[in-house]
């Protein structure tokens, strides 16, 4: 975003021992101090930090081969890779499953902190683990992507849990060889498109599968329509991409919205049954008790929100450097001399606007240091 102020010192990891050792250092020092891969979901107050800042910058792609995923590819990248270079490599080679992740700002460590999606796919889908520098513990150990608890936008890590991520596994599909399809244009096939805007860009059907590249210069096209796409001549791309999470909210509490507003229901959970069986107690199974239902949940859009709380499309405070994007009413963006203070006052607004209008509280997505909303 271009906002904010210095930080009192900075450090530079260039592999994964540096660190392993920094972090531990700055845990044993006991002072505060702010882990930080490309900064690009990060805002920080004009003050800025008061302490040390570790920057992330190991980088290296490496294929491995330990029977995880027959007939794909198990990659293990390091937490300091950029991320759009990853995916574009796995473009390049054939490997399907993060195609529709292009474009995404940042570097890969940061990934499963917040479960990065777009254009219907998330790390979820294709991550198997991560190497983590247990903060409590002190020790490396490899966590599962169950352990992580990855939810839209979140992650244990995200609520808390205290660690660095040194690298991350993905397990991706091979799309080579005997997946081409010449009448779509040749070359190794995507995962199934899952995505409305995006199938319809390709002008293809929901599940069908595209050419890789195809899919990605797509997806770019896209985000760079709306401002998502880092261009130093285009001020609605300085941003921190989207700055609200899209709200979940009960269906009950949905239906108090104008019936147009747009809904998305989350999947149902797929829980242990409410009753036991006969067989089951005889195996010594202990008696379920019936609950009641969950309630259902559903998705709101918070660009629709925003916009018909009446914040439009580049809408700025006079005298203020920071705006709404021309472009996409999701991204608060600096058009030139923005202050991180203009952002806050910006996004307050915006809560305020949201909470007045439909009685809905938006949470920021971006990382916040020295600044609340």
């Amino acid at each position: 975003m271009r906002v904010g102020g210095p930080a009192e010192r900075i450090l530079v990891a260039h592999s994964s021992e540096d660190l392993v050792r920094y972090a531990t250092e700055l845990w044993d020092d006991g002072d505060p101090w702010l882990l930080l891969g490309g900064g690009s979901n990060t805002v920080v107050s004009d003050e800025g930090y008061p302490g040390a800042v570790l920057l992330v910058r190991t980088t290296g792609i490496a294929r491995i081969d330990e029977g995880e995923n027959p007939g794909g590819v198990h990659l293990r990248v390091q937490a300091g890779h950029d991320w759009d270079h990853l995916v574009a490599t796995c473009v390049d080679r054939g490997w399907s499953g993060i195609e529709a992740l292009s474009g995404i700002p940042g570097l890969a460590g940061a990934a499963p902190v917040q479960n990065i999606g777009a254009y219907g796919q998330e790390l979820s889908d294709v991550l198997h683990s991560i190497e983590f520098l247990d903060r409590e513990s002190g020790e490396v150990r490899r966590m599962t992507a169950e352990e992580l608890q990855l939810g839209y936008r979140d992650s244990a890590i995200k609520r808390g849990l205290e660690g660095v991520v040194l690298s991350i596994d993905l397990l991706l599909g091979d799309a080579r060889a005997g997946d081409a399809d010449p009448a779509a244009g040749g070359g190794p096939l995507s995962a199934p498109v899952r995505y409305a805007q995006l199938a319809g860009a390709l002008g293809v059907e929901i599940g069908d599968r595209v050419p890789l590249r195809q899919l990605r210069d797509s997806v770019l096209r896209l985000r760079a329509s709306k401002g998502m796409v880092l261009d130093p001549e285009d001020h609605d791309s300085w941003s921190a991409g989207s700055f609200f999470t899209n709200p979940i909210v009960s269906e009950h509490f949905s239906r108090q919205l104008p019936a147009h507003a747009p809904r998305f229901p989350l999947g149902k959970d797929e829980s242990a049954p409410a009753l036991t069986s006969f067989e089951e107690l005889a195996a010594g199974v202990p008696l379920r008790v019936p609950q009641a239902e969950p309630e259902r949940m559903v998705k709101l859009s918070a660009a629709w929100l925003i916009e018909n709380a009446g914040v439009v499309r580049g809408f700025r405070l006079p005298g203020s450097g920071a705006a709404i994007s021309s472009k996409h009413t999701l991204a608060i963006t600096n058009r030139g001399g923005a202050s991180a203070a203009d952002v806050a006052e910006l996004a307050r607004l915006v809560v305020q606007r949201v909470q007045q209008e439909f009685g809905v509280i938006l949470a920021p997505e971006p990382n916040l240091y020295g600044m609340e909303l």
